[in-house]
């Protein structure tokens, strides 16, 4: 999320400044087909990242308009994320990219592995999505 208020050079421009950054993506990803989570099953479905992170991705998410928090006032508290009809179209975008990597990651892989970067061939951070399930959402949002 920018914090200066220049305009944008560009569509992509505007969309990598809500997308953009590691975490991002995951969270529409696990947000996807009109599911909604609780903060321990998001974070379950995002292997690696930090509460500190997940609670500023969502907050930044939710402050574009991707992402609609609810709060339920009960004991214990319970609160719900689910992607906007915003957040919705956003995820839909990302499907042919999510696709591109699942085509092309042997490859990514081995040019990471290569350079010596490292790096596994795991699709969707290691939560057992891959082909399959991409395709599953591209049908899906179709």
């Amino acid at each position: 999320m920018r914090k200066e208020r220049e305009p944008y050079a560009c569509g992509l421009d505007a969309a990598v400044d809500v997308v953009g950054g590691k975490w991002k993506p995951m969270i529409l990803w696990a947000l996807y087909a009109g599911r909604t989570l609780r903060f321990g099953e998001l974070r379950r479905h995002i292997p690696g990242v930090s509460e500190k992170m997940l609670i500023q991705q969502l907050r930044e998410l939710e402050a574009d308009g991707i992402v609609h928090r609810e709060v339920y006032r009960e004991v214990p508290p319970k609160v719900e994320y689910s992607l906007t009809e915003l957040g919705e179209s956003l995820n839909a975008a990302l499907l042919p990219l999510g696709l591109w990597g699942d085509q092309h990651m042997e490859q990514i892989v081995a040019g990471k592995t290569n350079s010596g970067a490292g790096g596994t061939a795991n699709s969707c951070a290691g939560t057992g999505r891959g082909k399959a399930d991409t395709a599953n959402k591209a049908e899906n949002a179709a």
